[in-house]
């Protein structure tokens, strides 16, 4: 039979557990991905906690809608019971190979990573920490086409325990077996940087990256494959009756009714979510062989919803226009400080965030009904406002050229666009149309309007600003 999910080439694979991600194993050799991780974890440091609330705020939204939909869209049509009964006894099996569709054949034996029996559907006592989870870790021999950018899909199979998983055993019954699939390696980016520091003159380039940039342009990018070491496997503990066409996206793709028995599957789902994004290695010619390592465990219906939320999140962050790379940085600061920060602390600098949202929404509204609301300049400084729009200006340059989260873009984009706003409110803007440059460009007027002329307040605005010139250039020169 073939595997009910598959997942395409292109796309992201779903996440594991933070207790799994110690077992992380880095290349011993070929292209030096621990330096390049380490670089990109220091520069990741001093913007974590300013763009971790912003992401994470975002992120606590997208769940917050996708669990009201499904809440709503659980009662109408006829309603699906669970196909697996609480308490029943099953057996796992994990296969790995290079195929997309997993069909079963004899030969498969000798594909079979791990097999794990006596396993109770439910059950969160089980195992040897008592908390329902299983562990297998094992290392795998990479082929010459995985290490040449070819692909390597792991197969999960839980089956009703006595029933076998061959189609072609006269005990087979479909009912009694679900099964997930999933691409264990990611193709990423590489991208090969070419750049010059202009202090040294000398090119700014990693070893690694010598041989993979010969004949390649400056702009080049190269797609190359990644390994992680750490996998869940999250069999969902929940028998809500769910109806078909109710369920509403992204997690309808999760659930498989069956029509002719009236149930559904029971969702198996292949988590890789704490996997960090700087904790992935290449795989190449000097990675013969990897480790892998499997964590069985359930999930309750709440963090199956998170998860599957914060991976929907990325795919809407892309409709928004931000690359995968900042969204891979995003989701590395949230969990890098959900794992190292205190609750309490982390709940305080929410707080505080909310709090700090809030007033900035009030300041913008504030200022906006100043300035329209103002008859008279007399005692505003003009100067100060385009001073104020080369300042925004600046900023907004320098969060795009850092790739920073799209929150933060959008509140500096909104400050800058109310103090360009301004200045049609400081000064009166003419177009002539008759009178043009070069005869293409129309030209354009700015006067300072009556009520700033005619007070004393243009005479201290240019005297503040003659001081505060001659402070910035001295301090530009020390």
């Amino acid at each position: 039979f073939s595997s009910r999910v598959t997942m395409s080439h292109s796309e992201a694979s779903p996440s594991s557990t933070p207790s799994s991600d110690a077992q992380a194993v880095q290349p011993s050799s070929g292209e030096p991905a621990g330096d390049q991780n380490s670089q990109n974890a220091s520069s990741a440091q001093p913007q974590r906690q300013g763009s971790f609330i912003q992401g994470f705020l975002w992120r606590l939204l997208i769940f917050w809608f996708i669990s009201n939909l499904f809440r709503r869209g659980s009662t109408p049509g006829r309603a699906f019971k669970n196909l697996f009964d609480k308490g029943q006894q099953l057996d796992l099996h994990v296969f790995v190979n290079e195929e997309e569709n997993f069909t079963y054949a004899l030969d498969n034996d000798n594909e079979l990573f791990w097999f794990e029996e006596d396993l109770e559907y439910g059950n969160w006592e089980d195992g040897e920490k008592g908390d329902g989870s299983r562990f297998y870790s094992k290392e795998i021999s990479l082929s010459s086409a995985v290490q040449n950018n070819e692909s390597l899909y792991v197969h999960v199979l839980i089956v009703k325990t006595g029933y076998p998983i061959d189609p072609d055993d006269e005990n087979y019954d479909r009912l009694a077996v679900v099964n997930r699939s999933m691409r264990l390696n990611q193709y990423r980016k590489r991208r090969i940087h070419k750049t010059v520091n202009l202090i040294t003159g000398e090119a700014e380039i990693s070893p690694g990256s010598i041989h993979a940039s010969a004949g390649k342009d400056k702009d080049d990018v190269e797609i190359i494959s990644y390994w992680h070491p750490n996998v869940t496997v999250n069999l969902l503990d929940d028998h809500t009756p769910w109806s078909p066409g109710y369920v509403p996206p992204p997690l309808d793709k999760y659930v498989e009714f069956d029509n002719a028995s009236g149930g559904y599957y029971p969702i198996l789902y292949l988590n890789d979510f704490w996997n960090l994004a700087s904790e992935y290695f290449p795989i190449n010619e000097t990675t013969p062989k990897v480790s892998l390592s499997l964590t069985y465990s359930p999930i309750s219906l709440f963090r199956w919803q998170m998860y599957v939320s914060q991976k929907a999140q990325s795919q809407w962050s892309s409709y928004l226009g931000e690359s995968a790379e900042s969204t891979n940085h995003d989701q590395d600061t949230l969990k890098q400080t959900l794992i190292e920060t205190n609750p309490y602390l982390l709940g305080l600098t929410i707080v505080v965030s909310l709090v700090h949202t809030v007033f900035e929404f009030l300041a913008f509204k504030n200022d906006v009904q100043f300035w329209r609301s103002r008859k008279s300049l007399e005692g505003l400084s003009v100067r100060s406002i385009f001073f104020n729009v080369f300042q925004s200006v600046i900023v907004v340059l320098y969060v795009l050229d850092n790739d920073t989260n799209i929150m933060v873009v959008l509140s500096c984009a909104v400050g800058l666009l109310i103090e360009l706003w301004k200045v049609t409110k400081v000064v009166d803007i003419k177009i002539d149309r008759t009178d043009l440059l070069l005869g293409l460009i129309p030209k354009i007027s700015i006067k300072d309007k009556s009520t700033y002329v005619e007070s004393a307040t243009r005479q201290y605005d240019m005297m503040a600003f003659k001081y505060l010139s001659v402070a910035l250039d001295r301090k530009s020169g020390s």
